[in-house]
């Protein structure tokens, strides 16, 4: 049976990583039953991370200067990783492209991200579905951390249907609203995916967002395990929880996975 590897972040009371924890402070149950932690690893894993920057015409509003600090904390994200992290940025817009491909050229994604004027509608379901699927592929962690004003429009995705498309695949989403609110479904992103929803009111401190997200990024731990359940033949939703012992410490990790 394969190992199932869960991601997991833990801060302190005051949201920052808990660093220097060990496989012994950690419990996972998989549909409520408890599982041995075979594999473990802490600090720095190779990360493949998708910018899915919204470049729409709303984003573009107060003579661009929303879209601009968005570009500016792109910006500060890539500036926050480390030289061996691949990235790749994606452009959403009426249609979504992949503007830098995954690479460890950092340089290439911010020269992306400065071309990118405002431009079209925003089809925010469906172009997260398209951003999954492109870094979906890459090898190790995978993130993608998600900037917009949260608003979709003539999406063919349903809003459960991409939580769905989440819990299929094995991507960390940081969904980042930009505005007055933050739509529900960021939340059940982040929480479906074991990555964190913000929502930025004021768009001047999107980058100290960013950076925080590439610092827990980079201060996550690795759990594996061999689920001790029946094999079958058929794919199955199955729950994970994760807790570990420190009080007032908070975990983040996925809500669950599909066995294939």
């Amino acid at each position: 049976m394969n190992l199932v590897e869960v991601y997991a972040a833990v801060a302190d009371r005051q949201g920052e990583p808990l660093t220097g924890l060990t496989a012994a402070d950690f419990h996972v149950s998989e549909d409520g039953s408890p599982q041995t932690i075979t594999a473990f690893a802490a600090g720095e894993f190779p990360l493949a991370v998708a910018v899915g920057l919204d470049r729409s015409f709303s984003m573009g509003a107060d003579h661009g200067r929303r879209l601009d600090m968005a570009k500016g904390a792109a910006r500060a994200f890539i500036g926050a990783l480390k030289p061996q992290d691949q990235v790749m940025v994606i452009a959403i817009g009426s249609d979504t492209r992949v503007v830098a491909p995954l690479s460890t050229d950092h340089r290439s994604a911010l020269a992306a991200i400065d071309g990118l004027d405002a431009w079209g509608t925003t089809p925010l379901y469906d172009a997260t579905v398209a951003a999954l699927d492109a870094i979906q592929s890459a090898k190790g962690r995978r993130a993608l951390v998600l900037l917009s004003d949260g608003t979709d429009r003539y999406s063919d995705t349903s809003a459960a249907t991409l939580v769905d498309q989440v819990r299929r695949r094995d991507v960390l989403v940081y969904p980042v609203a930009i505005g007055a609110a933050r739509p529900a479904v960021f939340a059940e992103l982040a929480t479906a995916s074991g990555g964190r929803s913000f929502l930025v009111k004021d768009p001047r401190s999107l980058s100290s967002t960013l950076t925080a997200i590439a610092r827990e990024l980079r201060s996550q731990y690795l759990l594996g395990y061999v689920p001790t359940r029946p094999a079958s033949g058929q794919p199955a939703w199955h729950t994970i929880e994760v807790t570990v012992d420190k009080a007032d410490a908070r975990v983040r990790a996925r809500d669950g996975y599909f066995s294939r």
